[in-house]
């Protein structure tokens, strides 16, 4: 076999391999010296594969992009008028490989921010193409709906599908892939409320925030616009009106900064699910409470969308296993709810579940596409319920 022929097979082998050391470490806890051990070859010889770093994230993520395009290919190929086939086509192919390459979701999540603009155009306009062909078709199926609609339910169910790189709960393969397409086609199904009004905005409220809150927010709001890693101390200094410097006369670090904001942000969740729980009547109203309340947390400030999008190697060391510690109790309390309430679902199934509804939230909410849509909130909950199969 030559040289020549050997080559792709090498590529595709560090590129994999890099993927999961990405996933491990994060990626700037990965240098090509790490990937050239792992490979067992020296660290110029990755060099003849690729540019650099950046340009092996990129291969994996368009590699991603490719099998997606793929299956969408596959499962729309049929000339016919649509009877649903197709879709359930769609549904299973992209399940099937989210299963089998969850750690392309995952990087797309957490480090696709480190790609060059080149690259994040072409896999955002690739990925925009392929949900205006899901959009295509799902109106063909669907007439109460219009485009935006359509795509708003399709980024939905993409949503399903991305949630496997949330976690690390696992069934068995082919009940994985079963379970996501089932959850994605609830979420194709859902009515959309057709009367709902803009969201109220949240009151201001009177007096001026602390120095401290001013940062908090302020640092907020930059993590979640531009990533952890992008913003600098300067940075929030200035949105908050102070010097940088001043900065750390609150917080000793970027790091703390960002652990204060996912402790406020899990607090304000927990005590809220200890109302809900004391409150409701059955573990049916219990997650409806539960969906309510982290909507509402959601969409009413950045330190939610902040805290459980941030990669945990970006915590101070010392706070990052107890703030996962909180995050994961918080997501139990609503399995324990959902099992209770769906007997049929084991509980790994059932967290399987609970984390597609919430990234659905987490997703949307962020999406410049759909997060300024009016009553964007009453679609969460409809959206979430749905995936919950609350009826």
């Amino acid at each position: 076999m030559s040289s020549t022929s050997r080559r792709p097979d090498r590529k595709a082998q560090l590129a994999g391999l890099a993927a999961e050391l990405f996933r491990a470490r994060g990626y700037h806890g990965v240098g090509i010296n790490d990937i050239a051990a792992a490979a067992g070859i020296t660290g110029p010889a990755v060099y003849r594969h690729f540019a650099d770093k950046q340009a092996i994230l990129a291969y994996v993520l368009l590699d991603g992009v490719r099998e997606m395009e793929d299956a969408t290919a596959a499962a729309l190929s049929s000339l016919r008028r649509p009877d649903g086939a197709q879709v359930e086509r769609l549904l299973r192919g992209i399940a099937e490989s989210s299963v089998e390459r969850r750690d392309v979701a995952a990087l797309w999540r957490w480090e696709g921010r480190h790609l060059s603009p080149e690259d994040q155009r072409e896999i955002g306009r690739r990925s925009a193409a392929l949900l205006t062909s899901w959009a295509k078709e799902l109106m063909n199926l669907r007439s109460d709906l219009g485009p935006e609609d359509a795509e708003l339910l399709c980024w939905a169910a993409l949503s399903v599908f991305g949630s496997v790189s949330v976690h690390r709960t696992s069934v068995a393969r082919k009940r994985f892939a079963e379970l996501l397409a089932e959850l994605a086609r609830r979420v194709l199904h859902v009515r959309l409320p057709s009367d709902v009004a803009e969201d109220e905005p949240a009151p201001v409220g009177v007096g001026v925030p602390s120095r401290r809150e001013q940062i908090l927010s302020a640092a907020a709001e930059l993590f979640q616009r531009r990533g952890f890693h992008a913003v600098s101390m300067e940075d929030i200094g200035a949105a908050a009106g102070i010097a940088g410097p001043s900065v750390y006369r609150h917080f000793s670090s970027k790091a703390a900064l960002l652990g204060a904001i996912a402790r406020r942000a899990a607090d304000r969740l927990l005590l809220d699910a200890e109302r809900v729980r004391l409150s409701s009547a059955d573990e049916t109203e219990a997650l409806r409470g539960l969906i309510e309340s982290y909507v509402r947390v959601l969409t009413g400030s950045a330190e939610l969308a902040v805290s459980f999008s941030a990669d945990a190697v970006n915590y101070a060391e010392d706070e990052g296993p107890e703030l996962l510690r909180i995050q994961r109790d918080y997501v139990a309390q609503w399995v324990s709810l959902l099992g209770a309430a769906q007997p049929s679902l084991n509980p790994r199934e059932a967290k399987i579940t609970v984390h597609a509804a919430l990234t659905i939230a987490n997703d949307l909410s962020r999406t410049r596409r759909i997060n300024q849509r009016p009553g964007l909130a009453a679609e969460l909950r409809v959206l979430m319920a749905a995936v919950l199969d609350l009826g």
